[in-house]
């Protein structure tokens, strides 16, 4: 028995500019779109396109795709790093220098 497919259906620019438009405004979902003007929700994320919020927009952190799941609720300390990375080298340049330093007097020998 041969397999019965949906028809597709053909959108306007015009329509989907409303719908996008529609579902920007009321802060529909790719479901709740899907429901309401009968488009997959593939095809209304795909005609959406990328689009971050307004956290990512102003350099704030939120979990997207490739992230692990939490990750969103730490912020980096960029400079708290850099710091204590400086502080360990300072500690250990010395010693490193005087190793390096006696290593090569005892080649030049």
């Amino acid at each position: 028995m041969p397999r019965k497919t949906a028809s597709r259906r053909r959108y306007t620019d015009a329509q989907k500019k409303q719908i996008l438009a529609t579902a920007k405004k009321e802060g529909l979902t790719g479901a709740q779109v899907k429901k309401r003007f009968g488009v997959s929700t593939l095809t209304f994320y795909r005609w959406r396109g990328p689009v971050r919020s307004d956290a990512v927009a102003r350099g704030g952190r939120k979990r997207g795709p490739g992230r692990p799941p939490g990750s969103g609720k730490f912020k980096i300390n960029v400079a708290a790093i850099r710091r204590e990375i400086q502080a360990q080298v300072r500690r250990l340049l010395p010693q490193i220098i005087r190793e390096e330093v006696a290593a090569e007097l005892g080649r030049t020998k």
